[in-house]
């Protein structure tokens, strides 16, 4: 983390590994106090850091309409993440989650993580898209019509992974992501990917201490260097009202607006701590610890007391 800041670099992390993190076809019984403990302790980790930006409480969790009915356990955990960090007294570090790019409930997604109480709602929502392939322009691709449909979307939304690799990449998207074409819907977004894993999507290869910046690395510069940065505000939306909760439909298999409470054994965590994580090792979550013994009311997530940790850093919150 000291050589990101070095570099001027940010974070935004998913708490989540492929052990312990929810799982879309049994999300009641993956979510769990052994889970919420391992989310909360990867938050004591990082929260130090000035250069830890935001965090997401899932990222795909829904990749298609049936996966639906794990909304409200993706948006309980978010909600959980931010009780947390207030608890504990840390810096306002935002909360949101990352969708998978399925055009069908993207929208209704959004709209989702943004209702309720203000508990309930999240600091900003985000989503993949791979839509742009070059060559291609603001229309072609479609994303003129993603600007039009979250005109008015009261959180910060910004594209969590972008860059299609089907044809040669030019990062042509970057003149408009930073342009008057998106910049009041959005705030930007984040490559994919940095390091070169067999996916083609790589920016550098890495071999031990080597690093070798590839085609797709000094075409993204160049696209950047060509790009200037957007001024003012970008004439974002202000207003930072709730959504309306979506309704149920076939496309979206979510039939209530309330959300499941903490397990009982989470909310010692609070005010104690959640003690030390298990990193990447462990033997997981999904099956383990005491689920959710109900639904949860309204507000509950609110920070009500706040520990003796001290606040640390100061990037500022993305929704205050």
């Amino acid at each position: 983390m000291h050589a990101l800041a070095a570099a001027g670099i940010y974070l935004v992390l998913d708490v989540n590994t492929p052990k312990y993190s929810l799982n879309r076809a049994e999300p009641k019984v993956s979510y769990n106090d052994v889970y919420l403990q391992n989310v909360f302790a990867t938050i004591d980790a990082f929260a130090k850091y000035d250069n830890t930006l935001a965090f997401f409480s899932g990222n795909e969790v829904i990749n298609d309409d049936s996966s639906t009915a794990a909304a409200p356990y993706v948006k309980a955990v978010t909600r959980d993440m931010r009780q947390y960090i207030g608890s504990r007294n840390y810096r306002k570090i935002p909360v949101g989650y990352s969708a998978a790019d399925v055009n069908s409930n993207r929208l209704e997604m959004a709209e989702y993580m943004n209702c309720g109480s203000d508990d309930e709602r999240s600091d900003f929502f985000a989503f993949n898209d791979y839509s742009w392939c070059d060559p291609s322009s603001f229309k072609t691709s479609g994303w003129d019509l993603k600007v039009k449909n979250f005109t008015g979307y009261s959180l910060p939304l910004f594209l969590s992974e972008y860059g299609c690799n089907t044809n040669k990449r030019q990062f042509q998207e970057v003149a408009s992501l930073y342009s008057s074409d998106m910049t009041g819907v959005y705030s930007g977004g984040l490559v994919y990917e940095y390091v070169e894993e067999g996916s083609k999507y790589g920016l550098v290869k890495i071999d031990g201490n080597t690093v070798t910046e590839l085609d797709d690395f000094n075409a993204l510069k160049t696209a950047f260097a060509a790009t200037s940065n957007p001024q003012g505000d970008g004439g974002y939306s202000q207003n930072g009202a709730a959504s309306k909760c979506p309704t149920k439909s076939s496309t979206f298999n979510v039939d209530s607006d309330s959300l499941p409470a903490i397990p009982e054994p989470a909310k010692k965590y609070m005010t104690q701590g959640a003690g030390t994580g298990v990193g990447l090792t462990g033997s997981g979550s999904q099956n383990a610890g005491t689920g959710s013994s109900g639904t949860a009311t309204a507000g509950s997530g609110a920070v009500t007391a706040t520990s003796s940790s001290t606040k640390k850093g100061a990037a500022g919150a993305l929704r205050a």
